[in-house]
């Protein structure tokens, strides 16, 4: 592997990767993590777009908060089984037996542990549909006074619960594609929903006489399609999993190590997603429209740390695990090291640049139609409030795979206990002051609070050695920092962006943009930085 770090930019080091199935081919994790952002990206906008969509078409009312609301329950379990604690167990382990055991072992384990995944969340969306109401109360107890509001809020969630059987498996084929640095179409396949959802809101909902029903339509269309791009793209390279019982699937020794790392993942992904449902809940206590209020920011917030976080972990995760299967340890270190500069390097900036502009982002891409200034005055704060904690909500998704990729789930877990607590308490001491804002500021100490921890728990076991040079690598970047945050905090208080028209605002926040990026990114180049020294190359 070839590691070309800002902390070593004269002498870069070497190591070769060799991968069972692949000797002689050459793949650069840069540019695999760019395909993914790539494509994340694309999705990125359409999502942009499709709130930009939702928010005037629908506002920050209570049929939105419903929604949001319903969509958080399927949105929680695709986080917990598909995203969050499946991947974790799951990945390594195809990762370790694909090395091991070559491909045909590979392709059984794939069949299996898919179809235990099946017929286990079969069951759960069974049970989702029938226990709608109990779900809703759990989640949005604010709304139990307001008889309509829970009813549609229930109603959506019956119709959108099957969505996590769907995206549950997308993410076991896309965890079989991207041990196979086969990156695209596993990175492409969110389009989908996003797409799905665009066409839901301007062609189906203005037809209904319950406008908001059309969305919940949108988000099981787009995980069936999802699902169906993805076997396609599994029967090419022979991997097209079969059905098997659920006695069969549960008789694989690599299933049964699946689910015994499942369930401490399971424990430590619940643990996070129980903030962001005890966030949810304080949220629909507060005035109307609070819960769609951080809905937007969030949705802000996802665009850098999707770009950045996943696409960063998505390559990480697989390769950590085959370097520690080949008892790597140097190369484990670099691997860590480079993805955690690569994220200081445009973390920072994104976190500024929604810092200080998010007013005018959220004005320019929300405000219109039912979408209000006011709206606009609320939203902002949240945005903000996230944006503290961008560093540390990347961090994680580069730092937590330095245990999964050891088969360490435990130690996470611990680690996430210690965080809702401080979250929590956190809320406890703020919401009285911030209100809604209070509830972003809090996930983001906590993001920053668990970086912390696991990046000390690395250090400290020795399984990560930063490089020389740290402290003239973030020296410099925080030059670029403030040579691009200081027009901007001067500019941005000084313009009116909801009374502005929507060309002129647009224009501005272009060019104020556009200048904040040159900024930073030519200063960096004076002082030294090229884009090749963060090449990465597996052998």
């Amino acid at each position: 592997m070839r590691i070309c770090g800002a902390a070593s930019l004269a002498n870069p080091a070497s190591i070769e990767l060799n991968p069972h199935h692949q000797a002689n081919a050459i793949v650069n994790l840069l540019r695999a993590a760019a395909t993914v952002s790539t494509w994340t990206l694309v999705s990125r906008i359409l999502g942009l777009a499709r709130e930009v969509i939702l928010a005037r078409g629908f506002g920050a009312g209570a049929d939105m908060d419903a929604f949001n609301v319903a969509f958080r329950l399927p949105n929680l379990l695709r986080r917990l089984f598909a995203e969050g604690a499946f991947s974790q167990a799951f990945v390594p382990i195809f990762s370790e037996t694909h090395a091991r055991e070559g491909d045909a072992r590979t392709k059984v384990l794939l069949s299996n542990v898919s179809s235990a995944l099946f017929w286990v969340l079969l069951a759960v969306s069974l049970a989702g549909i029938v226990g709608a109401p109990l779900l809703v109360w759990a989640i949005a107890t604010g709304f139990v006074g307001q008889s309509a509001k829970f009813a549609l809020a229930t109603e959506l969630t019956r119709w959108m619960f099957p969505y996590i059987l769907f995206i549950s498996l997308v993410s076991c084929a896309a965890g079989a594609l991207n041990t196979y640095h086969r990156y695209a179409i596993p990175a492409a396949t969110p389009v989908l929903l996003n797409a799905a959802m665009i066409a839901a809101a301007l062609l189906i909902a203005p037809r209904l006489e319950q406008p908001v029903l059309a969305l919940a339509l949108a988000v099981l269309v787009g995980g069936v399609a999802q699902l169906a791009l993805q076997l396609p793209a599994l029967a090419r390279i022979g991997l097209l999993p079969r059905l098997n019982t659920p006695l069969a699937a549960l008789r694989d020794d690599g299933v049964r190590r699946v689910l015994r790392l499942m369930l401490p993942a399971l424990f430590a992904v619940s643990v996070s997603q129980l903030s962001l449902i005890i966030n949810t809940n304080i949220a629909s206590h507060l005035v109307t429209g609070s819960v769609s209020w951080i809905t937007y920011a969030d949705r802000l917030m996802e665009f850098p740390t999707a770009l950045l976080g996943v696409a960063l972990g998505t390559v990480l995760l697989p390769n950590l695990t085959r370097a520690n299967a080949e008892s790597r340890r140097e190369d484990y270190s670099r691997l860590l090291d480079w993805g955690l500069r690569l994220s200081c390097v445009l973390a920072l900036p994104a976190a500024v640049g929604l810092a200080l502009l998010g007013e005018g982002i959220i004005a320019t891409l929300y405000q219109g139609g039912k979408f209000t200034a006011m709206d606009v005055a609320r939203t902002a704060p949240a945005l903000a409030g996230y944006a503290f904690g961008l560093l540390g909500l990347i961090a994680v998704k580069i730092l937590a795979p330095g245990y999964y990729a050891q088969q360490d789930i435990k130690t996470p877990v611990k680690i996430a206990l210690l965080v809702l607590v401080a979250t929590q308490l956190a809320n406890l001491m703020l919401v009285p002051w911030l209100a809604h804002v209070a509830l972003t500021v809090s996930v983001s100490l906590g993001a920053l609070a668990n970086a912390a921890l696991l990046l000390a728990g690395l250090l400290r076991r020795r399984v990560y050695k930063p490089l020389a040079g740290w402290a003239s690598f973030l020296l410099k970047v925080a030059v670029a920092l403030a040579v691009m945050a200081a027009p901007m905090a001067w500019l941005a208080p000084r313009i009116e962006w909801t009374t502005l028209a929507p060309a002129p605002r647009a224009e501005i926040l272009a060019v104020t943009l556009a200048a904040a990026i040159g900024l930073y990114f030519g200063t960096l180049w004076v002082l030294g930085f090229r884009a090749t020294d963060f090449r990465v190359r597996a052998k």
